[in-house]
């Protein structure tokens, strides 16, 4: 998939660019503000009419074919080469439609959503040996 800036070239004003709130349909802002950085998605195997398929976005299709296996928010913006912004949208839109499932990192859901004071200090201490 092409990211909507490849090929721009100053000179050539006839370039056709498909913006990111086309994508979005003019949506700015995710409906959802549970989608972090780090939250899994993954598509639901038992989903997709063939109808509905058809009706959805490109980058729709490719948001489900690569989910196949669990992917955090950010890989999936960074495969479809799309701001972070724009793929928590095309992702909300597949959830409320039943397609996708998502879910927090299990470190941080086991540990009730904060890290270990042990993780912390690890982190810490590998910053100040940089």
């Amino acid at each position: 998939m092409k990211h909507w800036t490849e090929g721009f070239d100053d000179d050539d004003a006839d370039e056709s660019l498909v913006r990111p709130y086309t994508i979005t349909g003019g949506r700015t802002v995710p409906e959802r503000d549970d989608l972090t950085l780090i939250t899994l998605v993954t598509a639901i195997s038992e989903v997709s009419s063939e109808h509905g398929l058809r009706r959805m976005q490109p980058e729709h299709r490719t948001i489900l074919a690569l989910c196949k296996r669990p992917l955090a928010v950010a890989e999936v913006a960074s495969a479809l080469n799309l701001p972070v912004s724009v793929t928590k949208i095309l992702i909300g839109d597949l959830l409320g439609a039943g397609q996708l499932r998502a879910r927090p990192p299990l470190a941080f859901a086991q540990a009730g959503g904060l890290p270990g004071m042990k993780i912390l200090e690890a982190v810490r201490d590998g910053l100040r040996n940089l």
